[in-house]
Order: structure tokens, then sequence, then C-alpha cells
């Protein structure tokens, strides 16, 4: 798979994935009224957004023929 997420893609990912996985971490330390499974979706939210930020490949993106690179 080539990479097909552009610079400003990888930028947004990184700050969605982090502040994703800061507030579920919040939630699951119990420092948020937020529900466990919330917090388990928005786990796997960050990974995936701070993953495909890093390696610059989206599997969605590769389906639907996008490429902001």
């Amino acid at each position: 798979m080539e990479t097909n997420v552009g610079s400003t893609d990888t930028l947004v990912r990184i700050v969605v994935g982090a502040l994703a996985g800061a507030v579920s971490l919040a939630g699951l330390a119990g420092a948020l009224e937020v529900q466990g499974v919330v917090s388990l979706v928005l786990g796997i939210v960050a990974a995936l957004m701070l993953g495909t930020a890093f390696t610059s490949k989206c599997a969605l993106y590769s389906v639907l023929g996008v490429s902001t690179r």
C-alpha cells in the first residue's frame, strides 16, 4: 500500500488522536465522567488516528481511492 496521507492530514490525525487518547485515559482513570464503552471507543480511535498518521497510510483512503498526499 502506498502512502496516501498528506502533511496537513497527518497533523490533524495526530491532534485528534492525542485528544481522544487523553480523554480515554482520563475516563478510565475516573478523572472524567465517561462511560467505559466510550473510553474504549476513544482509545481505539486514538490508536487508529495515531497509527495512520505515523505510517502515512490509510486503508479506508485506499478503498475509496482518496489521497491527501
